[in-house]
């Protein structure tokens, strides 16, 4: 079950989001004002390994968290890593208030077989009390989360083969509203208490999550990424894969690419927010988020910001935890300055070290 991954003051974790595109981790130690990068790794997966969040060629994840592995401190022994949201079935169930955690999960095994629509031996289970029910007192909302123990076990296995051993397996949208906290320094005062929605746009997935006042409310995740803007790269100006990415990351494009490529791409990424934010307020009943945070490779095109606050009229910023309270050494900060946004998965995850867990 999930929840034997979860539970207690965690042990220091390095958080690994397993990515289509690549395979990034991310230590942190705490700190008075915040966390400090302790080590740091970013490396390239075989096209075609990741394929919609699942693990099609574990040897090849395998050499990517080997790369790592070396990179990072030797001491380091726990990981945290996620699973997509799209493959975790989640309800908010209400229960008494008065029933034990033992009472409590035989209940769930109970409410998880009529929510699930595979035999329970195929699929692992977690839950966790949020607050009192609003409506009743008397009762408590848990929120019942249950994936496909497969998807689980590809991660867990493929760590286990450079000897990380698995302590947390979370959910990636959660994950990455945890990591919020990284960037409120970023918003203007009192953004803890206001709906934050964040929008990783990876290489083929946007995943959507909204965050309010602390808690994460809402996730939702878009088939669509920086690969169709590659591609579009690649088939207009008939260039290679390689070449197109190259291209696409030191900007060596030529001078109508903005009218061409980057424009409707952005359009294309705007319609998915906007759909994605309607979701939001008809089922929140609220009229629109109070801040937008991108993040992820492909959240720093140009102008991508500033477009989201005019059209949407949502603040919008690209995330920046060194603007809030990520810190680095001088020589670490330099490096990751450009691409930090793309770790926000990875910083989510590896804050699961600092949080209280179930045994």
């Amino acid at each position: 079950m999930l929840s034997n991954l979860w539970k207690r003051q965690a042990p220091q974790m390095v958080g690994i989001d397993i990515g289509s595109h690549e395979v990034k981790a991310i230590l942190l130690g705490k700190t008075a004002d915040g966390y400090k990068i302790l080590s740091h790794a970013a490396v390239p997966v075989k096209k075609g390994a990741i394929n919609d969040h699942d693990i099609r060629d574990a040897d090849a994840v395998v050499e990517c968290l080997r790369q790592i592995k070396r990179i990072l401190p030797k001491s380091v022994k726990y990981a945290a890593v996620a699973v997509s949201g799209s493959a975790v079935m989640t309800k908010v169930i209400y229960m008494d208030a008065s029933l034990s955690e033992e009472e409590m999960e035989a209940q769930i095994e109970i409410e998880a077989d009529n929510l699930i629509p595979y035999s329970l031996d195929e699929v692992s289970i977690d839950f966790e009390t949020l607050n009192v029910n609003s409506t009743d007192p008397s009762k408590v909302d848990v929120l019942l989360s249950a994936c496909r123990t497969d998807n689980i076990d590809t991660r867990v296995d493929a760590l286990d083969e450079v000897e990380l051993e698995t302590k947390v397996v979370d959910v990636e949208g959660y994950a990455l509203g945890r990591a919020v906290e990284l960037v409120l320094g970023q918003l203007p005062e009192g953004a803890r208490q206001k709906a934050v929605a964040m929008v990783d746009i990876g290489a083929n997935m946007t995943t959507f999550c909204v965050v309010e006042s602390g808690e994460t409310t809402f996730i939702r995740e878009q088939a669509f990424g920086g690969e169709l803007f590659t591609q579009s790269i690649l088939s207009f100006y008939g260039m290679s894969y390689e070449q197109a990415e190259k291209a696409k990351i030191e900007g060596d494009l030529p001078r109508n690419y903005m009218f061409e490529v980057l424009s409707p791409f952005q359009t294309q990424l705007l319609q998915q927010i906007k759909r994605t934010l309607q979701i939001y307020c008809t089922s929140s009943g609220k009229d629109k988020v109070d801040y937008l945070v991108l993040c992820g490779g492909t959240s720093k095109l140009e102008g991508m910001a500033n477009l989201l606050t005019n059209e949407l009229g949502v603040h919008t910023i690209i995330a920046d935890p060194f603007q809030g309270c990520l810190h680095a050494d001088e020589s670490v900060k330099n490096i990751l300055q450009p691409s930090i946004s793309k770790y926000m998965v990875a910083c989510g995850l590896a804050l699961r070290s600092y949080g209280q867990w179930r045994t």
